[in-house]
């Protein structure tokens, strides 16, 4: 069994339910959805590239630091991938959230230091903004015409090599929030892949909710809707609960499902676990934590520790989404009762200056080129 309670069916797609997806697939392909083979191997080059500069950036840090040249060459540096790259739901100029994993001797100060330097100096970087006292610290930039978010990551170990494995909960043992947070993005989408039925019909779902969750502006943990990895965790919910299903009964039965749930009822995936003993990490509990409590619309991340993906929603945005999903119910519905019919109302943009009578306008200024950056 997938998930915390049993399927809901487990009936196989019928003819129909076929020609629906192949009608969906036909309107992820026609608006450019998937990235091509050159895109790809550029990608696949650039990560490589990334992790030689790592794995160079932790063995002159270890130099400078006093250790040997062999003890140096051990101390490791690797990067892992996370979000829509590692789902493997990326499209053609999507970003690339990238860890960077160091042995203990290796600190933030290190990475936004000589680390940012050695980027500076690699002539395909064109831009880089750092920002060190983020809730995820994070270096953002531009490399070979690729955006990569470059996260950091301290393990409690004397080296980060080939033989780290980050899925044990032990590698969290002795971490800072940050370097946990950081851990956690490859840690958690790795499980959802690991807790979903069919990994090829989910990615099919979960690239049609996030196109529709961009094209009516409800995607932006930032401005307080669920984020990349919310809307994953609430596809792979269906897909727990739908195992045997059609990429388009997926989504047919998407809307319904949380127009309707019983928020605050949260979503999860998997029992929520408190973790190995003596280790400090808080874990989501409503029960205990009254800001947990505040949650209105929780989706829970399924590795320790479990936190909520969505604690920045709030009435309006709620609101919004709940909105937006019986809109989409109704026109899925549609879809689903004329087999092959064409998924692209779906997609329809929202004309967001047409919703409100009243908005703010925000100007935000720089005194230089490179301070408009981080902005």
């Amino acid at each position: 069994m997938f998930g915390v309670t049993p399927p809901i069916s487990t009936d196989q797609p019928k003819e129909s339910d076929i020609k629906s997806s192949e009608a969906l697939m036909a309107d992820l392909v026609s608006m450019n959805q998937f990235e091509s083979e050159a895109e790809r191997k550029v990608r696949e080059r650039l990560l490589s590239n990334i992790a030689q500069l790592v794995s160079k950036f932790v063995h002159d840090v270890s130099i400078k630091s006093g250790m040997s040249e062999k003890v140096a060459s051990e101390a490791g540096g690797r990067i892992y991938t996370s979000g829509s790259y590692r789902l493997g739901v990326h499209g053609p100029g999507s970003d690339i959230d990238t860890i960077c994993v160091c042995p203990r001797h290796i600190y933030k100060e290190h990475f936004f230091g000589e680390f940012q330097d050695m980027l500076r100096a690699w002539p395909a970087v064109t831009e880089i903004s750092a920002v060190p006292s983020a809730f995820v610290p994070v270096m953002k930039t531009v490399i070979s015409g690729v955006e990569v978010d470059l996260l950091f990551a301290r393990v409690n170990l004397a080296e980060a090599g080939d033989k780290l494995d980050i899925e044990k909960d032990e590698i969290l043992r002795g971490v800072d929030d940050a370097s946990q947070r950081s851990l956690n993005g490859p840690r958690v989408t790795d499980m959802i892949l690991n807790l979903v039925p069919d990994v090829a019909s989910f990615r099919t779902a979960l690239r049609t909710i996030r196109l529709w969750a961009k094209k009516r502006g409800i995607y932006s943990n930032v401005l307080g809707f669920p984020g990349g990895v919310a809307w994953a965790l609430l596809t792979a919910r269906i897909c727990q609960l739908y195992p045997t299903a059609a990429p388009s009964t997926i989504v047919g039965k998407f809307f319904p499902i949380y127009y309707q749930w019983g928020w605050p009822q949260p979503v999860i995936l998997k029992k929520i676990e408190s973790g190995p003993a003596n280790m400090q990490h808080s874990v989501w509990n409503p029960k205990l934590d009254r800001r947990d409590q505040a949650h209105r619309m929780p989706v829970i991340t399924p590795a320790y520790p479990s936190m909520c993906s969505t604690h920045n929603i709030s009435a309006s945005t709620m609101s919004i989404v709940k909105k937006e999903m019986l809109r989409a119910m109704q026109i899925s519905d549609d879809i689903l009762r004329n087999p092959g019919t064409s998924w692209a109302a779906l997609f329809d943009k929202v004309d967001f200056f047409s919703l409100y009578k009243t908005y703010v306008h925000v100007v935000a200024s720089a005194s230089t080129s490179e301070g408009m950056k981080d902005w």
